[in-house]
Formats: structure tokens, C-alpha cells, sequence
């Protein structure tokens, strides 16, 4: 019986076979492409149109939303279209609409 001794692309080859079943094993968290979440005030900035600034004025005054973890701010695409939604002011034909809306409900309730 004649033992032969493995040569330095045997190991390699048998290395990253080994390798390879060992990590397709495992199931790495995958992060949905929907996913929304940016890092750091310039995102936000990139988003709202302020000024990297004025993001940072805002988080540390809590008006605008964002999670922190450490020393690193995380925002939320979908968060802040929402936040700059929520800011919407009525135009001139909605608020005469809404007045005339409150006067005929007043009116009937005589």
C-alpha cells in the first residue's frame, strides 16, 4: 500500500471545498431591497433638501424622526417623506372650502 503525500493545490482545493460547504450552510440575514434606512444627517439631507446643519438642529430637538444608536444617526426614507407630508398647509381654496364647511354645519345644528 503506497501512501502518497499531498501536494500544496490538493490542500488548497480540498480547503475551499471544505469552505465552501461550510458557509453555505449558514444563512446570512439579508437586508430587503425595500428597506429604507440611511446613516448619518447627509441621507436626511439628501431627502428633505435642509441642510446637514439644520438635520442635526432638528434631531437634537426631537422634531424630526430618527433612531440612534451610539453615537450614529439612522433615518427612514418612508419616515421622513411622512414627516415632510405631515408639515402640508392648506391652500386659500381649502381653508374658504373648510370655513364654509364649518358655517353650513353650524347653521343646521340651530
Amino acid at each position: 500500500m503506497e501512501l502518497s503525500i499531498p501536494t500544496t493545490e490538493d490542500i488548497r482545493t480540498a480547503i475551499r471545498a471544505e469552505l465552501t460547504d461550510f458557509f453555505a450552510s449558514f444563512r446570512f440575514p439579508q437586508i430587503p431591497e425595500t428597506e429604507d434606512i440611511g446613516k448619518g444627517a447627509e441621507f436626511a439631507s439628501r431627502i428633505t433638501g435642509k441642510a446637514v446643519p439644520t438635520i442635526y438642529d432638528l434631531v437634537h430637538k426631537r422634531l424630526i424622526p430618527h433612531s440612534k444608536r451610539g453615537k450614529d444617526l439612522y433615518f427612514s426614507k418612508s419616515e421622513l417623506l411622512d414627516w415632510l407630508k405631515s408639515g402640508k398647509r392648506k391652500t386659500h381654496s381649502e381653508l374658504a372650502l373648510e370655513a364654509e364647511n364649518f358655517s353650513s354645519d353650524k347653521s343646521q345644528t340651530k
